[in-house]
């Protein structure tokens, strides 16, 4: 078994940290189902901003508010505005690593959705496991895009 990336919200922003409530991270539901994150699924956060790691579960806040709210303990790491990365992860055997397609999300300012992504592990006849990220049927180059932010 190997653990990988099952889903993905990169770049949302902070919209709250709220250090009074019991733990957590509050996501909009719109975005959990679309990448199929559960409630009470612990996730991985990592604040773009500041570089720090932390580990939570997940709520359910109202539908379509674009919420990203830190809770509890958790409060401490983010800031209203950091822009986070959300991840899901899932234990697979290794020969299925051809099968599965993370989904991810990409975010705007005002937690919009930018783009709608997936990982996609494939075979060729030079290598048995190649790497690209893909739009629909597009393959997105990341190098290219990474590019484009710094300018």
């Amino acid at each position: 078994m190997i653990e990988i990336i099952r889903a993905k919200l990169h770049g949302v922003r902070v919209t709250d940290a709220n250090l009074e409530y019991q733990g957590s991270i509050t996501l909009d539901p719109e975005w959990c189902d679309h990448v199929g994150i559960l409630p009470m699924e612990f996730v991985d956060i990592w604040n773009k901003n500041s570089g720090a790691r932390i580990q939570t579960y997940v709520i359910l806040g109202e539908r379509g508010s674009k919420c990203c709210v830190l809770n509890g303990s958790a409060a401490r790491s983010c800031q209203p505005g950091d822009q986070v990365i959300v991840a899901a992860r899932e234990f697979i055997d290794r020969k299925e690593i051809h099968d599965i397609k993370p989904k991810i999300l990409t975010f705007k300012e005002g937690n919009e959705i930018d783009q709608d992504l997936y990982y996609d592990v494939y075979e060729s006849e030079d290598h048995q496991h190649n790497f690209r990220i893909m739009n629909g049927a597009e393959v997105i180059d990341f190098r290219d895009t990474a590019l484009k932010k710094d300018k």
